[in-house]
């Protein structure tokens, strides 16, 4: 762990930096050499990033699976063996160094394997500190066509515990906590962090983007407001390798205060621009100063915490690693509409 003393103010960066997909390469060996060269490129621009802003930048959020791009019907194990960190591998390794060179936290979101899960990947969020060291590992929890601890929930739970569902980091830049991708819309996540005390939410994205409030852009503001936490969204500066059009995943990285106030926002292509203060002093004065707009000392989970147990819409544990395909999760989600639509819920 970092021995650097506590900070009430510092600098974080949002790095908008280009994703080149891994899923033409023409094996799993030359998708590695693609993997190697994308760190390369990170870390060159983490650097340079902290010699540009200044000496200020404690983070760096990077976006979403940013070294290999999204997996585009490729079975799970191809996946696994193409795209697929191993915890302790060599690329976590060489991404703990860009963080320890850089001196700064580094966020960095992607696909990982696990032993006790052989064939299937999580989308993980991985944060480093300054010294290099994880200190913490959140894997995504909603997702459309991947495997998420709550498709495998009762053995997930009896390997790591419910503790590992939510993780938050307590460190010297405040307590951290990740959201990857589309997890911005579902407020559940941000707030089972959010009662774990987490302050900055680092928020991994590949989107479009759009000077629109789009549902994601509306999400960030709402989870900011709804927490009293910061928001620091880092969105690919372009996509390439997949057939889409590159802009299909470029621009529009933010840094969203406990206010809802966007600090700074990036255009399109790679870019640093999306950098600003993050204030904890101010943030937990705010959070604990009792007033209307300090929403989170303000809830009653009493109320809602029957509803939530005793409703299911989709279920978990419907994952068998090594038998279940693609299509697994359209089905699901099909059979859960049905469901819904006859007990006339939708």
């Amino acid at each position: 762990m970092s021995q650097d003393p506590p900070a009430t103010a510092y600098r974080a960066v949002a790095l908008q930096t280009a994703c080149h997909a891994v899923n033409r390469a023409e094996s799993a060996a030359a998708a590695r050499d693609q993997i190697r060269a994308a760190v390369d490129r990170v870390h060159e621009q983490v650097t340079a990033t902290k010699r540009f802003v200044g000496p200020g930048v404690r983070l760096v959020v990077l976006p979403e699976y940013l070294l290999t791009g999204h997996p585009i019907g490729e079975p799970f194990q191809e996946w696994c063996d193409r795209a697929a960190l191993a915890p302790g591998g060599p690329e976590y390794a060489r991404l703990a160094d860009v963080a320890r060179d850089a001196g700064v936290f580094l966020c960095v979101n992607g696909y990982e394997t696990d032993e006790h899960f052989p064939g299937v990947y999580f989308q993980a969020s991985v944060v480093f500190d300054p010294a290099g060291d994880t200190v913490l590992r959140y894997r995504r929890l909603n997702s459309m066509y991947a495997v998420t601890p709550h498709d495998i929930l009762d053995r997930y739970l009896a390997v790591y515990g419910e503790d590992a569902l939510f993780p938050v980091a307590r460190t010297e830049i405040g307590t951290l906590a990740a959201i990857a991708s589309e997890e911005i819309l579902f407020p559940e996540v941000a707030r089972c962090l959010a009662m774990r005390g987490a302050e900055v939410f680092l928020h991994s994205s590949s989107e479009v983007c759009s000077a629109l409030l789009s549902p994601k852009n509306v999400a960030k503001l709402a989870r900011a407001v709804e927490n009293g936490a910061y928001v620091v969204s880092a969105n690919t500066g372009g996509l390439y390798g997949t057939g889409m059009p590159a802009a299909s995943g470029d621009g529009g990285s933010q840094i969203v205060d406990h206010r809802g106030l966007v600090l700074a926002k990036a255009g399109q292509g790679e870019t640093m621009a999306a950098n600003a203060e993050i204030d904890l002093a101010a943030l937990r004065r705010a959070r604990r100063t009792p007033e209307m707009m300090n929403l989170l000392p303000r809830q009653r989970f009493e109320l809602y915490a029957a509803s939530y147990a005793r409703t299911s819409f989709y279920p978990p544990d419907t994952v068998r690693p090594g038998e279940t395909g693609r299509e697994h999760f359209v089905t699901t989600q099909r059979a859960v509409i049905e469901r819904l639509a006859g007990d006339g819920l939708i």
